[in-house]
């Protein structure tokens, strides 16, 4: 992998390369490692987002195909991003649980959040998160099997876009090193907004075919995902005093039990 200077400007390759190479498991080089091309890296996370969510609305379904219920659909599709990421999102949330749990000073919790262990304020953040998903997708999947692909994909991509606007201007590190240090304040302002604002539209839209309630529902499973995780942000800023890896992880879960959660409130209008 090599570096190039930051005042080189990056390609719209290089930044798809950074984003898929940091974010996934998926056999992709990451031919550059600065901050042209986190910024772009960043920008398209929600593309990240919508691959991962569409590998796991196709695994949920794949199930239902062959004849299995709704739940274990639901599983399938759990599994999927856990399995994409090598678990590292759920491990950021369990770390950051632990860290912000702790009552530690900064420096003493960022020590609690490297350790390989997990502690108890972890184990039920990272259970009660993953049930969540699970209730929620098991519902969505239970009402039809477009309506359960719909929730994959977009909490996923909400989940990413959650990361975007983690890594905007303003926003500190809180180590010197590691993916944090990478990519915080990597991403303009305005062009986190844009991002949200696509995102959105893109969601709605896509709800538009269940009916006009679930284009309002859809689009609303977004803001409140992303904002969810904008609250969880300022409070791991303050506490720790910027984000790392592990404040990803944790954004990116927060975000996608968010939007499930959303998208399983009401009964379904119309659409298939």
């Amino acid at each position: 992998m090599s570096t190039t200077s930051p005042a080189s400007p990056a390609s719209p390759t290089e930044g798809l390369r950074f984003a898929f190479g940091t974010l996934t498991v998926l056999p992709v080089v990451v031919r550059r490692w600065d901050r042209a091309a986190a910024r772009l890296g960043m920008l398209t996370a929600p593309l990240v987002g919508l691959v991962v969510g569409g590998c796991a609305a196709a695994a949920g379904l794949l199930l239902l195909l062959l004849g299995a219920a709704p739940p274990l659909a639901a599983v399938a599709s759990v599994a999927v991003p856990a399995v994409l990421t090598r678990g590292l999102h759920l491990d950021g949330l369990a770390d950051t649980a632990d860290g912000l749990g702790s009552g530690k000073p900064a420096e003493d919790a960022l020590r609690i959040m490297k350790r390989s262990d997990i502690g108890p304020f972890g184990v039920v953040t990272l259970l009660f998160a993953v049930l969540a998903q699970l209730a929620a997708l098991a519902q969505a999947y239970g009402d039809s099997w477009a309506r359960g692909a719909l929730a994959a994909v977009v909490s996923a991509t909400a989940a990413r876009l959650a990361l975007t606007a983690a890594a905007r201007a303003g926003v500190p590190a809180a180590r010197p090193e590691g993916l944090g240090a990478a990519v915080a304040g990597v991403v303009p302002t305005g062009g986190a907004v844009a991002a949200g604002v696509v995102v959105t539209g893109a969601a709605g839209a896509i709800g538009a075919f269940f009916g006009a309630y679930d284009v309002v529902r859809t689009a609303l499973a977004v803001v409140v995902a992303v904002g969810v995780a904008e609250l969880l942000l300022r409070r791991c800023v303050r506490r720790f005093g910027g984000v790392t890896g592990d404040v990803f992880g944790a954004l990116a879960e927060t975000a996608a039990t968010a939007a499930l959660v959303v998208l399983a409130l009401g009964a379904p209008l119309g659409g298939p």
